[in-house]
């Protein structure tokens, strides 16, 4: 079993073992029904994470607890896969939890010139001034400051229940 802990597959677990056999030996029916446990397993442990952290170790505030009911998993239709992740719902105006994880930067981004402020006649920008104005505003203030990962954190500490359901879940699919 492996986690990986890239920035791109932060959250993501794969189960070693069962790679050899074809998808059509095991029981899709025992295989999502271990799905399920596991997602409903990991999407607690997130909800907890978020309730209690309380705004500590770098995780969000629970305020209203949008964030927190916004929190589900989905079972892939193979049966091979569950995500499990904050989705928009119909309290949010904005998927604001992107905004917890990634942050945002003070200021505004950088749009287009008004008439007669560049240089010649296709209105552009002096060489190198659009990216030190980039670089400027990346070096600046944090609006809202990136919060740690409750998501990621959550399957890493519920990482042997996992591992232990989903071997007997692939293990009895066999069979």
């Amino acid at each position: 079993m492996s986690l990986s802990n890239s920035a791109s597959l932060e959250g993501y677990l794969h189960v070693e073992g069962f790679d050899s056999f074809q998808r059509d030996a095991f029981d899709k029916r025992q295989i999502r029904a271990g799905m399920r446990k596991v997602g409903k397993l990991v999407t607690q442990r997130a909800q907890m994470n978020l309730a209690l952290g309380k705004g500590q170790d770098g995780y969000p505030i629970n305020r209203t607890g949008t964030t927190l009911e916004s929190i589900s998993f989905k079972v892939s239709r193979s049966g091979f896969l569950v995500r499990i992740a904050p989705r928009k719902t119909s309290a949010m105006a904005e998927f604001y939890p992107a905004y917890l994880h990634y942050g945002v930067k003070k200021g505004r981004r950088l749009g287009k010139l008004a008439p007669g402020k560049g240089v010649g006649k296709s209105n552009r920008r002096a060489a190198g001034v659009r990216a030190a104005a980039i670089a400027e505003r990346a070096a600046g203030e944090w609006r809202i400051k990136p919060r740690d990962n409750y998501m990621a954190d959550a399957l890493q500490d519920s990482n042997s229940d996992v591992q232990g359901i989903l071997k007997a879940a692939f293990a009895a699919a066999l069979g």
